[in-house]
């Protein structure tokens, strides 16, 4: 046998046994006439102590060398609690090196010196360390909870395919070209929503799927070109039983992957509420400085920026009035960043004797004071205020400060999460530059049964009746209760601008299997990479994704997207154009 046990294994209570161990030499260490070296594999490190005729062997060991020892387990004298093998040393009878190993291009210790370009590049040895294999082990352990949470709820999982016919709506698809069908394509699925939706025609009444999607979008920190949702469905339900399941699921994985209990129920907040006090549809509730409109105190005081403003709104930082000109210098600076986009930033402290703002010749005592009770500022409090031409545009600018100052007031803990529901999403977006409507989610999502009228007369004001789940401003999962009747999904076909062929081009098997009897249903797909790194505690979802892409798309490790050679290209009836 290669090893009777493994790294992480030993203790105080296995001492003079006889073991085997095999893993990589993480550290190596001369002191007087004997060697010290760590090993390591997946479970963990054991020290080894090497001593006479064995030290001139272990003296040649390098980092990351293969190797096997036999020794004899001994209760160290000098013992290290800061790892679980810390009491014990294994006094190496027997060395046998498996495999010999070039340089390691960077450390592989949690605290590396390996850039994330470099690591990218050796992710098999960026796996090695513990920040990021705890990563994926913890990943696991959420997959196998969510699987006995599903079974225990009578869902049953079905695998959809990955080849399937492209769709005009959402993100690009990535798509393949077919050999035996020259011309045509496929594409990668974005998600298998109807694939799911046929599986509830089908009598699947409770489906999941922990499964690939793949998107061809920009990427940023919790996007990548193939990601993982946990997709699930249900039939015969409404909203609430829905968001019943899901939230059970979600205090389920809380409980038992992190030993939080959650006894209150999520609460619940509408897309119009969200957007009106937090200026964003994924707003972080760990800590308060609500928006407040502050238009019918602050217009028409001379002010000429307030005054020819659509919008005027503002926060309130419990006691940040001690902020210096060079704080508030910094914060101006941030909100008129490019990709935020605000003009100028106005402030204002809540003092004991009054409120000082940086526009107070403009300003009444009075009509700030009005504006301190809206807020219901206290002495020491820092009011910020941002204005603008567009309500909506203004008040995400104001998310993105409000969001900054929790950042440097410290109100964003990893270690405390927030959760709640938002819905009542509108259905539809307007396009202005191509004059249509767009599904702000899909086209299946059905809109409030009390909205259906407004479909004819005022399309923009129907609300979906869809939901995100969000925790600490970020979203984790969203879904909606579809449309199962044919004349609703017929209609809102035409509100997106399908003619009846182009709707049976792209649907037509969808359509033609709601003919057959489709029941009530609706659900949820969570991002299986954003939960793993919620409760990682880390800032990508990079890093919970074991051969992941860079931000430009590329697998740096193995050098995809590549070229393919000029025979594929024919057998595939392809051929490129390069375009200067």
């Amino acid at each position: 046998m290669y090893r009777t046990k493994t790294c992480g294994e030993l203790r105080a209570s296995d001492a003079e046994q006889i073991v085997t161990l095999a893993g990589w030499v993480h550290k190596n260490r001369k002191m007087g006439g004997m060697t010290f070296v760590d090993i390591r594999d997946r479970y963990g490190i054991t020290q080894l102590i090497f001593s006479a005729g064995l030290c001139e062997m272990a003296n040649k060991l390098g980092r990351e060398y293969v190797i096997r020892v036999t020794g004899t387990v001994k209760e160290r004298s000098n013992k290290n609690f800061n790892i679980p093998t810390g009491e014990i040393e294994l006094e190496v009878s027997e060395l046998t090196v498996l495999n010999v190993s070039a340089t390691p291009p960077f450390t592989i210790e949690d605290d590396t010196d390996g850039g994330d370009d470099l690591r990218m590049k050796y992710r098999y040895l960026d796996l090695r360390r513990n920040a990021v294999r705890s990563n994926l082990e913890l990943r696991y352990r959420m997959t196998i909870e969510v699987r006995n949470y599903l079974d225990k709820h009578g869902f049953i999982e079905v695998e959809t395919p990955q080849l399937i016919s492209s769709t005009p709506e959402g993100a690009r698809d990535f798509v393949v070209p077919s050999r035996m069908n020259p011309g045509q394509f496929y594409a990668l699925p974005q998600s298998p929503q109807t694939f799911k939706q046929l599986l509830m025609v089908s009598g699947f009444d409770r489906y999941f799927q922990i499964v690939k999607c793949f998107r061809d979008e920009d990427l940023r920190a919790d996007r990548q070109p193939e990601f993982t949702q946990i997709d699930c469905e249900m039939s015969f339900v409404g909203q609430n039983d829905v968001l019943d399941i899901f939230e059970g699921m979600s205090k389920h994985l809380f409980k038992s992957i992190l030993g939080i209990e959650i006894e209150e129920a999520f609460p619940r907040m509408t897309w119009h509420e969200a957007m009106k006090y937090y200026g964003s549809d994924k707003p972080d509730i760990r800590f308060g400085m609500k928006i407040v409109e502050l238009n019918n105190i602050l217009k028409g005081c001379g002010f000429t920026i307030f005054d020819t403003a659509a919008y005027i709104g503002g926060i309130c930082l419990q006691g940040a009035a001690n902020y210096t000109r060079k704080q508030l210098d910094a914060l101006t600076d941030f909100v008129k960043r490019p990709q935020i986009g605000a003009k100028g930033l106005v402030y204002a402290r809540v003092e004991t004797d009054g409120v000082k703002s940086s526009v107070d010749k403009f300003y009444s005592q009075a009509v700030l004071q009005h504006m301190k009770e809206a807020f219901a500022a206290q002495p020491g409090d820092l009011i910020l205020i941002l204005s603008g031409d567009d309500v909506m545009k203004t008040r995400k600018q104001l998310s993105e400060l409000r969001l900054e100052a929790g950042n440097q007031l410290g109100l964003r803990n990893k270690s405390t999460f927030a959760c709640l529901w938002v819905t009542d999403f509108p259905l539809f977006e307007w396009s202005e530059e191509d004059q249509r409507y767009y599904a702000m989610h899909h086209p299946f999502t059905s809109p409030r049964p009390e909205d259906i009228h407004l479909l004819d007369s005022n399309p923009g004001a129907v609300r979906a009746n869809a939901y995100d789940m969000i925790i600490n401003g970020v979203e984790i999962g969203g879904g909606s209760i579809r449309i199962h009747e044919s004349g609703l999904q017929n209609k809102i076909f035409r509100l997106l601008g399908f003619t009846q062929e182009k709707a049976q081009a792209q649907f037509g098997f969808l359509i033609n299997a709601f003919r057959y009897g489709a029941p009530p249903h609706g659900g949820l797909a969570y991002g299986l990479d954003r939960w793993v790194s919620l409760f990682a505690g880390l800032e990508s979802i990079r890093d919970c994704i074991a051969f992941p892409k860079n931000n430009s798309g590329r697998d740096v490790m193995i050098d995809a997207p590549s070229y393919i050679a000029q025979s594929q290209l024919d057998e595939l009836n392809l051929s490129i154009v390069h375009v200067h």
